[in-house]
């Protein structure tokens, strides 16, 4: 009788653990929606959409005639953020040892962007913090709170505070790598950061495409990992600025 009773609550306890490891692997990668990361053609799908027109001026040729032909203007100028833009976090986890990824997404950023020539000597942004969404309300409930504690540290920001060089004035739809250095802050920290970025002129917008490296003990950041989630120690603040020329 005893060790029939103990059968049944070892065979109860398989079951269970097969259950959550099943679960976890069906969560993992069936599971879990994380978004595509985005990339260049995240920024030409934004800038393909657009229905702004080139920014126009006379052209000096056809002005002597007295003509009113236009001819797009450069890069040149103060720009501002659009709200099509994307600044998203992504984090990869572990579900029980299966792995997948996390993210989360806003569209609430502001800023301004000022290019004279080839450089862009001046950029401040600003992200609304409590309005990232994914797809997971209990992770969306765990990065208000404890993670990013949103009510006390509702934006982060990012500063430049070198000059981006992009070597040569941006043609029609043509894309210019550049690397740029700021201060980034993070639920109230600031620390210098560094990175690569892409930036395109097209349809008379700009976009801006990049991604920076985040250690989260850098930034006073708790680890996200509780209960069977695990996740590293760091992860990417990803994003895609759309800039439309300011009024």
């Amino acid at each position: 009788m005893l060790q029939q009773h103990w059968k049944k609550i070892v065979i109860g306890i398989v079951v269970l653990v097969v259950a959550v490891l099943g679960y976890s692997f069906w969560y993992a990668k069936y599971g879990n929606q994380a978004d595509k990361p985005v990339d260049q053609s995240t920024a030409d799908s934004l800038l393909d959409a657009t229905t702004t027109s080139p920014a126009t001026e006379p052209s000096p040729s056809t002005a002597l005639e007295g003509t009113t032909t236009t001819e797009p203007v450069g890069a040149d100028g103060t720009w501002s953020v659009s709200p099509e833009s994307i600044v998203g976090y992504r984090v990869k986890e572990s579900i029980n040892g299966f792995s997948t990824e996390a993210n989360g997404r806003t569209n609430a950023v502001t800023g301004s962007l000022v290019i004279s020539g080839t450089t862009a000597s001046s950029g401040e942004f600003t992200v609304d913090m409590t309005t990232f969404k994914s797809d997971e309300s209990r992770r969306d409930g765990q990065f208000n709170g404890r993670i990013m504690s949103v009510d006390e540290f509702p934006t982060s920001t990012f500063v430049l505070t070198q000059p981006i060089d992009f070597g040569e004035v941006p043609s029609e739809g043509g894309t210019i790598p550049a690397t740029a250095s700021g201060d980034l802050t993070l639920r109230g920290v600031t620390k210098p950061v560094t990175f690569e970025i892409s930036a395109t002129y097209r349809n008379g917008r700009i976009a801006v495409l990049g991604n920076i490296p985040v250690v989260f003990a850098d930034f006073g950041i708790p680890n996200p990992s509780i209960a069977t989630i695990s996740t590293e120690d760091n992860g990417l603040l990803e994003f895609v600025l759309i800039f439309d020329r300011a009024a």
